[in-house]
């Protein structure tokens, strides 16, 4: 006994066998206590089993009273627990079993008769223990029968151990009521689990209060409840605890209402009593408790099931969905864990199945299934408000527990359309949504889930369940209806794509869902047409204007300016989301089985993705939302080669193309010409599908579009048999057919076609239209639009306009045949006429057809230019005898007055809005012709006067206005303008440093330095653009390139800042030795230089070698951007992605040429890294190359000098200057360094003869000097130097501050005398000698300087 007193107090006894062998003491000591043989023995036995028992009950007396911790009570419910069971230490230690025989015992064992256990049952069936029972003492048999209980006690120790319960049940009730002791009630909690009798329960009713308990039940039901001590005590005691908050964890409270409704003879009273509890206010965990119970136990469960499947629950839960969801969705939630436990109540009802049926009622499963359905849906308005996060989330755990537990349950409606709900929020961008990252993921794991549980469990799927085809019709109503933007559609195709994934995923039975799910997606007819008619129509501009189509009707369709700039095209949507659905299906092909209805549904939707990738093709040069797509594309990895390789493996896919080519023309041709381009089709293919060329007449839109783009894939006799039926029925067009498709307008725009496309026999040809054209303005004047207002022209008159000056300006660049007079005077007239429609009609440029007809009357001005500009001396003697002379007096001229002030008008109206479709292309052709326009014809222009106030200027007015009128344009947002605009002053610039030379006599002498700047227009300009590029360029480190995207703004900026340095440079270059010299001491102040040096090292390429060079290129010298000439022209061209590298680098290496004195000067004040960044890059690709022009230029200079003679060395880089004047003879060696002309410039002595050695000390150091400090080449350098030595000769004495004759800046002598001491020095020096000494005394004899 003192050994179990110890063990009471020791958690780690209470662990041990011990409790286990006092069990199994206590079994054999009953066993020797029955009377049969030695009544003398069974009475000690009986002695020791009293005094165990009494013993035992005073330890555990004093443990409940003792104040303490709770293991002493643990232990004491864990020994009594294992002295009611069977069980003896076998159980704890599992040894082998062997026999001890004790020396006092008999020999034989047989006297010895094991008592076996009774088993209390709680039903009386099986009565094979009955007979046992009957034996008992009637006490015992009055007991049991009352208190049927599952355990295994022996007659003798179930009294003793019953009465011990008792009395320490009691105690505990007591420590309860007087100090609400939580322990003891744990206590009580498992006493009762161990012993559910009604006579434990008897001894804790309250006795005035028992019976007295008032029921408003049927009698049936009160009688049981007042007859039972149990029922008596859960009403009386237990409901009170299980009201109470207090008791977080209410775990051993619900183990004593087990125990109570194990006293309880029917489900039925269970049921009854568990109705009762729902129909109070306790907490959700106490139900939580009793159900995680009751799944846990096959027993527990069964007794009640009755009660899980019943109305009250069902609604009490029902109920409680609702609270969670209204609570989660329109108020801040209580505490996570308060939530929790009611979120996991509702989970586990849904989630737990026994034997394939649910824990509650399946019409309740639906209702609380409906409810998170109906809460999700709400989730989704109420996004933006609210806290919804939590409630959201825990809908997702209910949700993927009951997706993934319940066989069979996506067949309920509800359980569908949850589904369906929680993919419509994960399908949707979280711009929308307003869901976090982790509540997205916890979003698409649940309905992840829910698609594997439907997928793995049900068979024929799309049969049984509505989710794929609700799924689909909500996918094909996104795509058709709403607008998405670029990251919508891209969550949307996500999700579509996740689902495809996890049908393969669910293995070969489910692949036919892939096609099925195509089906349900897939636009009919007329909904693919509906698409594509709403498609933005400016991707018509670049076809009509690059006359790969042709229209004489006006065409409807959404304006882009409708869509806002994030907004993509449904069309486009719907083609690219089910492209990835039908290729992930080609794809599969093997293991599908795709019938020929299904091939024609996957061509179809090939046929919609070509249409939709070429409509981005056509505008991604012009508008933003064509290069976003056509990045999205490549994002979804959807190429025209992957989808040609699937393509081939559907038989219809060329035949749908061509056919809707033929048909409807358009956009489809140019489709069809681009995969045929892409794919390299044959002709023979396509003789395939038109037969003959007779099948394209009479013409329609559709034949004349497939005749326009696919005839370059045509054989060579089916294009002359086109050029020739077209050619034919044009030269027998009647006037009422001159301006219909199946025409005069439609043979004209094929010709023009073929012959752009390649058609070589044109020689005989083009003269032959040109008299048809002729005998049309002959015959049909109004047809022509000279000089007319084209608001009251149709449309049909300005497409045949087009096409007629197509032809003209195709006659110019092919034919080599030589035209009459009368022809020449036609085609320029017309030209000049057609012009002036132009210029009167700007306003109405924004019509399509119009815009079409202003850009082709100035290619056909360019193509005139360019033709009289390049033409060859022996294409002269051809001509008619006056053309040239006309040509430049008059047809030159006159394109130049009209599209000079064209130019500075559409772009001076459209300053804030220069991007828009129709102005910039008209502009760029309108700068493309004006870029021809000579010197002379800009001086004498006829622009109005503009000048600016309080503006210095040397310049006339002539010149003033164009700087002032063009200058601005620079920072135009339009490529076109800023190109046209520097190639206009850039003829300009070589005029104007004249102006200063003739004010130069007022430079110089001032005492302050003097500086000049260069034109004030420009200069206005650059300042602007500095600001602009320091706010573009501030965040990237010098040495780092900044990644420019080709016509964006910052594009914009940058073309206009460099543009502007070229034509300052240009500038400078012209200007005389003494004007650079005031010039650069302007830009040196202003200090605009270093900026710009600081800035082309953010735009020039780390490694700037030239792209596209071929192998045989790239085994000889590499070219770079400083070997190779950039030609900046209007037209955009293919080199658009690196022309701002070109640009930087190609004004790097001017400045670098032309200023080199004032580079050096910023690079030796740089900080060390940059420093080191400058020298590797330019020594590295610039220095090499400007080296060998410096050494060319000297060795190719005709420039001579009076006694010296210069020559070069280009192998040493090594330029050698002999100076002989009667016996006077000097040699100079001038060194170029390796990182030139960053670095000093060596000047080393050769032979000399005559020449005191300080005399010739100070000549070497005044060489070094002039090309270290001076803006210019070698020869200049030299040539300043051989005038200063020349001067000394003369007798020209030294400025004794600089030691030299000549000033090293101004290139002027000393003047300026001191009254003392006579010796003169220049004004310059005297400056800086005046304001570095702070006196003004002479520098020789120091008296005061007059």
């Amino acid at each position: 006994m003192p050994l179990i007193d110890d063990a009471l107090k020791d958690p780690q006894l209470q662990k041990s066998p011990l409790f286990y062998q006092i069990g199994d003491t206590l079994s054999s000591w009953e066993k020797r206590a029955v009377p049969l043989n030695d009544e003398e023995k069974a009475h000690t036995f009986k002695r020791m089993l009293s005094e165990f028992w009494n013993s035992l009950s005073q330890i555990c007396g004093v443990q409940v009273d003792a104040i303490g911790s709770e293991t002493s009570l643990v232990g004491m419910s864990h020994i009594l627990h294992i002295l009611q069971g069977s069980e003896g230490s076998e159980k704890m230690c599992k040894r082998k079993s062997t026999k001890i025989r004790f020396t006092d015992e008999e020999g034989s064992t047989s006297s010895m008769v094991n008592v076996k256990p009774v088993r209390f049952a709680v039903q009386s069936e099986g009565t094979s223990e009955s007979g046992i029972i009957d034996s008992m003492p009637s006490a015992m048999k009055s007991q049991t029968a009352s208190d049927p209980t599952p355990l295994y006690l022996s007659c003798i120790r179930r009294e003793p151990l019953e009465v011990l319960v008792c009395k320490l049940a009691e105690q505990s009730m007591v420590h309860i009521s007087e100090d609400k002791s939580v322990k003891h009630l744990r206590f009580l909690a498992a006493l009762l689990s161990s012993f559910p009798c009604g006579r434990v329960f008897e001894v804790l009713l309250t006795p005035e209060r028992a019976g007295n308990i008032v029921h408003t039940k049927p009698q049936a039901e009160v009688n049981f409840m007042n007859e039972n001590p149990a029922v008596r005590f859960l009403y009386q005691k237990l409901t009170v605890w299980l009201k109470e908050d207090c008791q977080s964890d209410p775990v051993f409270l619900v183990d004593i209402l087990f125990s109570i409704l194990q006293c309880c003879s029917s489900n039925a009273e269970r049921s009854c009593i568990l109705d009762d509890l729902t129909r109070m206010d306790l907490r959700w965990i106490i139900f939580l408790q009793i159900i995680q119970k009751a799944c846990s136990d096959s027993e527990k469960y069964s007794s009640i099931s009755l009660w899980l499947k019943g109305d009250t629950l069902g609604t009490k839960l029902v109920t409680l969905a609702d609270v969670l969801c209204h609570s989660g969705l329109e108020t801040t939630t209580s505490s996570k864990s308060f939530c929790s436990e009611r979120w996991t109540l509702l989970s586990l009802v849904l989630s737990q199945h026994v034997e394939n049926e649910s824990l509650i009622g399946e019409v309740y499963v639906e209702k609380i299934v409906s409810r998170l359905h109906t809460a999700l849906s709400k989730a989704k308005d109420l996004s933006e408000s609210g806290s919804i996060e939590q409630s959201v989330s825990f809908i997702c755990d209910v949700a993927s527990n009951f997706f993934s537990s319940i066989k069979g349950c996506l067949l309920m409606p509800s359980a569908e359309d949850l589904l369906l709900t929680i993919f419509q929020l994960c399908a949707q961008s979280q711009d929308k949504t307003r869901l976090s990252d982790r509540l997205l993921d916890k979003l698409n794991h649940t309905w992840l889930t829910g698609l594997n549980s439907l997928l793995h469990q049900l068979s024929n799927i799309h049969q049984k369940s509505t989710f794929l085809p609700c799924c689909a019709l909500w996918v094909k109503n996104q795509l058709q209806s709403s607008s998405l933007d670029v990251k919508n559609l891209q969550v949307l195709i996500s999700a579509v794509n996740d689902l495809l994934c996890k049908i393969l995923e669910a293995g070969q039975p489910s692949f036919h869902l892939l096609l099925v799910y195509m089906d349900y997606i897939n636009p009919d007819k007329q909904e693919w047409q509906n698409m594509r008619q709403a498609v933005p129509m400016q991707w018509l501009n670049k076809p009509l204007l690059e006359g790969r189509l042709s229209l004489n009707s006006e065409i409807s369709g959404t304006d882009l300016k409708l869509y806002s700039t994030s907004r993509l095209a449904n069309h486009f949507c719907a083609s690219s989301l089910l492209s990835k659905v039908a290729l992930l299906i080609m794809e599969k092909q093997d293991l599908l089985t795709v019938t020929e209805a299904e091939q024609s549904t996957i061509s179809t939707i090939f046929a919609e993705l070509l249409y939709s990738m070429q409509w981005c093709e056509e505008l991604k040069d012009s508008a933003a939302i064509g290069r976003k797509c056509c990045e999205l594309f490549l994002t979804m990895d959807i190429t025209y080669e992957r989808l040609w390789k699937c393509g081939e493996k559907v038989a219809t896919f060329l035949d749908e193309l061509y056919y809707r080519s033929r048909e409807r023309g358009m956009l489809w041709s140019l489709t069809a010409a681009k995969l045929s381009q892409t794919r390299n089709i044959e002709s023979c293919e396509l003789k395939r599908l038109f037969q003959n060329t007779e099948g394209f007449f009479p013409l329609t839109d559709g034949s004349l579009h497939t005749i326009q783009n696919l005839f370059s894939f045509f054989a060579g006799e089916e294009k002359e048999e086109l050029v020739i039926q077209c050619t034919a029925r044009l030269m027998t067009c009647l006037k009422e057919e001159i301006l219909n498709t199946d025409g005069g307008f439609g043979y004209l725009a094929a010709i023009n076609s073929c012959l752009r496309n390649g058609y070589t026999d044109c020689e005989e040809i083009l003269p032959g239209i040109l008299k048809i054209i002729m005998s049309w303005k002959t015959d049909h004047e109004d047809l022509f639009l000279f000089s007319c207002n084209l608001k009251d022209a149709s449309l049909q008159v300005i497409a045949l306009n087009i096409e007629i000056i197509r032809h003209l300006s195709l006659l110019i660049n092919l034919s080599s045949c030589s035209l009459a007079d009368n022809e020449w005077d036609f085609i320029m007239c017309s030209m000049l006429a057609w012009l002036e429609t132009v210029s009167e009609n700007t306003l109405l440029c924004c019509v399509p057809l119009i815009q079409v007809f202003a850009c082709e009357s100035c290619k056909l001005a360019s193509a005139l230019s360019k033709y009289f500009q390049d033409i060859a001396p022996s294409t002269i003697e051809k001509l008619p005898r006056n053309l040239l002379s006309e040509w430049k007096e008059f047809f030159s001229e006159g394109i130049h007055n009209l599209l000079l002030p064209l130019l500075v008008k559409i772009a001076g109206e459209n300053k804030d809005a220069p991007s828009t479709l129709s102005n910039a292309t008209l502009l760029k052709f309108v700068g493309d012709a004006v870029k021809y326009i000579s010197k002379d014809q800009l001086l004498n222009h006829r622009l109005p006067p503009k000048f600016v106030a309080n503006q210095k200027t040397n310049l006339p007015d002539e010149l003033q206005t164009l700087l002032n009128t063009f200058a601005p344009f620079l920072l135009y947002r339009a490529r076109p303008v800023q190109i046209a605009v520097y190639h206009i002053l850039n003829k300009l610039m070589p005029e104007l440093p004249k102006f200063d030379d003739e004010n130069l006599k007022y430079y110089g002498d001032e005492e302050e330095e003097p500086v000049l700047s260069p034109p004030a227009a420009l200069m206005s300009v650059l300042i602007t653009q500095e600001d602009l590029l320091t706010n573009i360029l501030a965040d990237i480190p010098v040495g780092q390139l900044a990644v420019v995207q080709p016509l964006s703004e910052e594009f914009y900026f940058i073309l206009g800042y460099l543009l502007t340095w070229k034509l300052i440079l240009s500038f400078f270059k012209a200007a005389s030795s003494q004007l650079r010299v005031l010039y650069s001491q302007y830009l040196r102040r202003c200090k605009s230089l270093n900026k710009l040096l600081y800035h082309l090292f953010r735009l020039m390429p780390e490694n700037p070698t030239f792209p596209s060079q071929t192998v045989e290129s790239s085994s000889k010298e590499a070219k770079t951007f400083f070997t190779e000439e950039l030609n900046v022209t209007v037209q955009e061209t293919a080199v658009l992605s690196f022309e701002i590298a070109h640009l930087a680098c190609s004004v790097y290496y001017t400045t670098l040429k032309d200023l080199p004195a004032m580079v050096r000067l910023w690079w030796n004040g740089c900080e060390k890294r940059i420093f080191n960044v400058v020298d590797k890059f330019t020594s590295k690709y610039v220095s090499g190359v400007l080296s060998s022009q410096e050494i060319a230029s000297v060795q190719m200079s005709t420039q001579s000098f009076d006694c010296m003679i210069v020559k070069a060395r280009s192998a040493t880089r090594e330029v050698i200057a002999i100076y002989s004047v009667d016996d006077i003879f000097i040699e100079l060696i001038i060194q170029l360094p390796s990182n030139y002309p960053l670095g000093s410039i060596a000047v080393e002595s050769g032979k000399r003869v005559g020449v005191a050695v300080q005399q010739w000390r100070n000549w070497t150091l005044q060489l070094s000097t002039y090309l270290t400090h001076q803006n210019g080449s070698i020869m200049e350098g030299l040539a300043l130097w051989k005038n200063n030595v020349d001067k000394r000769f003369e007798g020209v004495e030294d400025c004794m501050i600089c030691f030299s004759v000549i000033h090293g800046s101004n290139y002027s002598l000393p003047k300026k005398a001191c009254r003392t001491c006579k010796k003169k020095f220049h004004s310059a020096c005297l400056y800086k000698w005046f304001t570095s000494s702070n006196n003004s005394t002479c520098p020789l004899c120091r008296e005061t300087f007059f």
